[in-house]
Order: C-alpha cells, then structure tokens, then sequence
C-alpha cells in the first residue's frame, strides 16, 4: 500500500537507488552501447530495485541520462553526466550480466554497487602497446585487403602502429579528440608515404589507403543506424554527427599530409585511380587479411581475449561473402557489403547464446574489414585534386556516394537481423524476468517502491 508521505530514509534509499541506476547508464553509455541496451539495462535494474516500470522516466541522451520516478503523490528526478565516451565492449557484457546476476542472486544494493564499481574499475583486457600492435595489423590486414604485398602490409602495419600511439599521447596531452584524430592521420600518412620511396614493395601505394583506417568509427556509425532504426532519433543524430567529427578529423589529416607532401603528383593520382577492386589473390589469403584486421579491431574495442577467434571467423564471413556476392553472383559492392555483414549478425543472433555476449560485440569487428577504404581515397583524392576538368566533379561524388553506400548497408546489414531478433525474443525475456522478480517476493526479497 502506498504512503502519502515517506519517511527521510526512505526517501534517501530511493536516491541511492536512483544514483546507482544512474551509474549503470553512464558506464554503458561511455563504453558506446546503443541507446535501446543502455534503456533495456536500466530497465531491469530498477526492477531489481523494486522500482516498478510504470513509474519509471527514462531520457537517455548522448551527454545526459535523466531519471524519474514519480506516482500520484511524489516525483523524484536525477541527473547524469556523461563525459569520457570510448568503446568498451567488455563493459557492456559484464553490465548485462551483473543485471541479470543482481535479480537472481538476490543482491543488496551494496553488493550491486560493489560490483558495479570493480567493472568501471577493471583494467582493459590489453596493455596500450598490445593495442596499438593489434590497431597497426587491423590497417595491415586493409591494406592487404586492398591488393598489397606482404612488405606493404608491414609497412601500413608500423605507420598505423605509429598513429595510433601518436593520437593515444595527444589525448593524454589534454589535445582535443578531434585534432588528436587529425594529428594521427597526418602522421600516418606522412610515414606511409616515406615508405614508398623504400623500393622494397611492389604496390608502395597501397599503404597510403589503410595506415588511418583505425580511425574509421565503426561503432558510432552501427550505434547511429540501430538508434534511428529505434526512434531514439536525438541520440542517433548526436552520434551521426560525432560520426561526421571524426572523419571529417581523418580527412583533414591526410588532406593536410599530402599538400604538405606534395602529393598530388601525376603519379600518384594515376596510382590510386588504377586500384583495382577486383580481387587478385585467392580467397584463402583475403580470409587470412580479413582475420588479422577483425581481430586487431577487436583489441581497440577491448573484448574478451576467449572471443578473438570468434570475431576472426566473423570478418572471413563478412569478407568472403561479400566477395562471392559481389564478384562471382554480380551484384556490385553495395549488395555484396549488405549481405556479408547480415549474413554476419544473423549467425551472430544464435551465436550470442552460445558464447553469452551482446550482439554488437560478435558483429561489429566483424564487419569492419569490408569498409571500401579505396572508394574513399578515390573521392577524397578526386575533391583534393580538382582541375576544372570535365567529369572530375561527377567521378568525386560518384566514388564518395558509392563509399557512403556500402557504409550506410554494413550498418543495416548488422542492425536488421539484431532489431528484429531483439524483438522476437523480448517476450521470452520479459516473462522470464517477471518469473524471478516473483520468485524475490517469494522469499521475501522483494519491495516494491
């Protein structure tokens, strides 16, 4: 039975209560959950707290996570600030179990703060310079992806290797993001570029298309088509434009590279409009490329060392489907990338039962090795280099629209199979939650606000 009025600590239970469901969003946020998981975990934290749905107010933004809980008689609102956002896909998991332990267990409120605490807590899966090794063989694997020798591949390895550490200090220098980003690419490029005078490669160019490509913000991307698709449409249009951010970052870096380079030579131009994207090297060696850049992904995305073969198998899916449907069915790169990356997440909506990790921490490495990095240097080369000559304008935004295309499809291609599993399974999930919280009351565990 209700009260009309609640006593001091009552009221100071509840806004324990509501700081911890508070803490709970902000930790998923800033580890780049997709707003749906971030509204789907709270949920049921506060049910573990006994905080009936109903009478709980989720606004769940980009740098703000607003609460309420309000019945006829009383409302009490909360806020928090998110502010340090990176990608933690370990974070993600152990929160989604922790709120399903929480219910299960019978946790008290200090036990879940406890272990809420040792996640935010918990050292990365991966020292700094085991990242940036795994970043500069992610780029390597692009790179061979794109028609390299091995001695290219190494090449774009070291440069990314050495970008990423370059945009690690600058953000430890207090350096802006975005300039970090700037900066990394710039001096990715630059060595990249110096690497094509060592006559040691048979494809020196190469290297100049997938030394930043760790930039590429595949996880803001996925988790903008997810919350647009899931009508969360400011969090989705803040992260498009975060998105936006940090390629425009990229851009600039090796835009700024190669006019303080001088390279918008002849040759070069010639170079990379003569890139083929048909692949010449069996498919064994583009399984074998497409691995090395999946499980390189994964280690900047901190997930679980146990799932890095999981996530390798997942980008020579991606990969070799693409592949066959764009090359030996016709299809063109778009339906190709489309139906790698689905065929990816459609597996992966099985697969996440059996290895007991959300969808996006299987799919997203995964899919990241079919990003169409010749397209956009194509376009990005094409707009940096315009001579007022006929056709140069159109064959930009051609190879600019192709790139956005195949982008904008991996992301579906993930998301589709995921939004529609996700709501084919919520009633299982629900009625198996409502099972436990009876089971609380059972045995007296239970109090509802």
């Amino acid at each position: 039975m209700e009260k009309e009025i609640l006593t001091d600590r009552e009221v100071l239970l509840l806004r324990r209560k509501l700081d911890l469901l508070l803490r709970t969003g902000k930790l998923l946020m800033e580890s780049a959950a997709d707003t749906n998981r971030i509204e789907r975990n709270m949920k049921r934290v506060a049910a573990f707290m006994g905080i009936p749905e109903e009478k709980l107010h989720l606004d769940i933004r980009w740098t703000m996570i607003m609460v309420n809980v309000s019945d006829e008689t009383h409302s009490f609102s909360k806020f928090q600030k998110c502010e340090k956002h990176g990608i933690n896909m370990t974070a993600i998991t152990e929160v989604s179990h922790l709120s399903w332990k929480a219910i299960e267990q019978d946790y008290s409120l200090d036990q879940y703060e406890e272990e809420l605490e040792r996640i935010a807590r918990k050292p990365r899966n991966y020292v700094p310079y085991l990242v940036a090794i795994g970043a500069g063989f992610a780029c390597g694997g692009f790179c061979k992806l794109f028609g390299c020798d091995w001695i290219a591949f190494l090449f774009a390895s070291i440069c990314a290797f050495v970008g990423f550490r370059v945009r690690a200090r600058c953000i430890e220098f207090g350096i802006n993001v975005y300039m970090s980003i700037a900066i990394a690419a710039f001096v990715a490029t630059c060595l990249a570029y110096a690497s094509s005078f060592s006559g040691l490669s048979s494809t020196p160019y190469q290297p100049l298309l997938a030394c930043a490509l760790f930039i590429v913000p595949g996880v803001p991307l996925i988790n903008f088509v997810d919350d647009m698709i899931d009508n969360h449409l400011l969090v989705g249009i803040t992260r498009a434009a975060n998105t936006m951010m940090m390629v425009g970052a990229m851009t600039f870096g090796i835009a700024f590279a190669m006019r303080v380079l001088v390279m918008n030579d002849i040759e070069i131009d010639h170079k990379f409009s003569e890139l083929s994207m048909v692949p010449h090297d069996p498919y064994y060696i583009y399984a074998i490329a497409a691995a090395i850049a999946a499980m390189g992904f994964s280690m900047i995305f901190n997930i679980q060392r146990r799932l890095l073969w999981v996530v390798a198998l997942g980008g020579i899916i991606a990969v070799c489907t693409r592949n066959f449907v764009n090359f030996e069915l016709g299809y063109g790169p778009v339906i190709g990338s489309f139906m790698g990356s689905f065929v990816v997440s459609l597996i992966a909506v099985k697969a996440v039962h059996w290895f007991d990790v959300p969808n996006h921490v299987l799919t997203i490495p995964s899919v990241i090795p079919m990003i169409p990095g010749v397209l956009m240097y194509r376009s990005l080369f094409a707009f940096i280099n315009l001579h007022g000559v006929i056709g140069e304008v159109t064959n930009a935004f051609a190879n600019g629209i192709n790139s956005a295309l195949i982008i904008l499809c991996i992301s579906l291609g993930v998301a589709v199979p995921n939004i529609f599993a996700r709501r084919y399974i919520a009633k299982d999930r629900q009625r198996y939650l409502e099972e436990e919280l009876e089971k609380r009351r059972r045995r007296g565990k239970f109090i509802e606000w």
